[in-house]
């Protein structure tokens, strides 16, 4: 098959505009709160309404791509995104907002959903591992870019120079007194661009192996009845728990600890954070043609745990540090969880996958946990649950029996 490459650039383009919209809710949250005057609960309830449409959606994406084939999913999904983004945009209100971010968390599920198998087909098979790591770059790249837009889009909009068309068009349709509105609308002109760019460009069908599909209601609940699935279950559960926990506390937490502005100094060290996830990804790839990979996780976790708690507990100048380098210890935690699971059962493992993108939905429960422990004990406190989800992690470096581990150059040199 004669290879399209601008379709896998134009792959690409959509995961930085998925991590673009998905990794924003920490730099925003602070703002958000102020606005709709929200306790630390109600604030836990913006990353859950968008999390909890992975744990909805991401196993019914899977039937409805196989039936309606790829390109049909990703317009769908960029409707949704679209439709999410101007309901708020045009009416800004707490509640609307919490239905803004569940529309769109469908879109970003159903996307993820048909992206992976469009990409081995259309970049090759014999390229998808090499193009699956370049993902995970693009990924972090713009979650590393989008606070620092967001960012450039508050600082300017009620400056009385003079606004460039783009800026003057989002501060025309800004109301002055939510000048962080401005982000939706930059997220409503990425899908409708997406939309457009996808309605005129043909897409090859996509063959699946036979252990790519993904199988009927019956196969998954049989997955789900095997120990090995539930416990890889929880460890994606954890791990994104652990990430948005962070993530989307970073900004409130150094206002309300080190009385940084949420604008600027918290929202770079959000982009900091997904940054340095970018640069731990580069030496996880290292470490990983080394060493076990479980060793690889072992030493990432008790890296964060005594990073994690130190950034929690010291003086401000440790935590704007801290916080970036437990992105940067978090980086490798995801993949090695997801390759350990599926290699630790023999087959369905398009369900499996379905089952752990559905575990997405840590990112959800943590984030609203975490909001509710501050209204009670306080954030610094709150955020310390975030030490039990590690400790499963660790324990996962402990108790994992892939059928296949990961191949390092001591066991290629032992097969020669």
């Amino acid at each position: 098959m004669r290879r399209k490459y601008y379709l896998v650039i134009l792959i690409f383009a959509i995961f930085f505009a998925i991590s673009f919209l998905t990794n924003i809710l920490g730099s925003i949250n602070p703002n958000v709160s102020d606005s709709f005057s929200l306790n630390g609960t109600m604030t836990g309830m913006l990353p859950f309404s968008f999390f909890i449409a992975y744990a909805l959606m991401s196993i019914p994406s899977g039937m409805l791509i196989q039936k309606f084939r790829e390109k049909k999913g990703l317009l769908a999904a960029w409707s949704l995104a679209l439709c999410g983004a101007l309901l708020f945009s045009l009416a800004p209100g707490f509640p609307v907002f919490l239905c803004s971010l569940f529309l769109i968390g469908s879109g970003m599920a159903l996307l993820q959903v048909a992206l992976f198998p469009l990409l081995r087909v259309t970049g090759g098979e014999e390229h998808f591992a090499f193009n699956n790591i370049i993902v995970q770059l693009v990924f972090g790249a713009a979650s590393f870019v989008s606070p620092f837009v967001y960012s450039y889009l508050v600082s300017n909009l009620g400056a009385t120079i003079k606004h460039d068309f783009f800026t003057g068009f989002i501060a025309s349709v800004t109301p002055d007194h939510l000048p962080w509105l401005s982000i939706y609308w930059v997220f409503a002109m990425i899908s409708f661009t997406m939309i457009m760019i996808i309605a005129v460009v043909s897409f090859p069908g996509v063959v699946r192996k036979e252990d790519e599909i993904v199988g009927a209601w019956k196969i998954h609940l049989d997955l789900f009845r095997q120990k090995t699935v539930i416990l890889f279950f929880f460890g994606i559960f954890s791990y994104v728990g652990i990430e948005q926990g962070v993530a989307n506390w970073i900004s409130e937490f150094l206002r309300s600890y080190h009385g940084v502005k949420p604008e600027t100094g918290g929202a770079a060290t959000v982009g900091l954070f997904w940054g340095m996830m970018t640069a731990g990804c580069l030496l996880g790839l290292l470490l990983l043609k080394l060493i076990d990979s479980k060793i690889v996780l072992r030493i990432f976790t008790i890296a964060a745990i005594a990073i994690l708690v130190a950034t929690l507990l010291g003086p401000g100048k440790i935590s704007l540090l801290g916080f970036p380098a437990v992105g940067f210890c978090l980086s490798v935690m995801y993949g090695i969880i997801f390759s350990l699971a599926l290699n630790s059962v023999p087959k369905y493992h398009g369900s499996f996958s379905g089952i752990l993108c559905t575990a997405i939905a840590g990112g959800a429960i943590f984030s609203l946990l975490i909001g509710k422990l501050k209204d009670l004990i306080g954030l610094k406190a709150g955020m310390m649950i975030l030490l039990v989800p590690l400790g499963y992690i660790l324990s996962i470096s402990f108790w994992a029996k892939p059928i296949i581990s990961n191949a390092t150059i001591r066991t290629k040199i032992n097969n020669q």
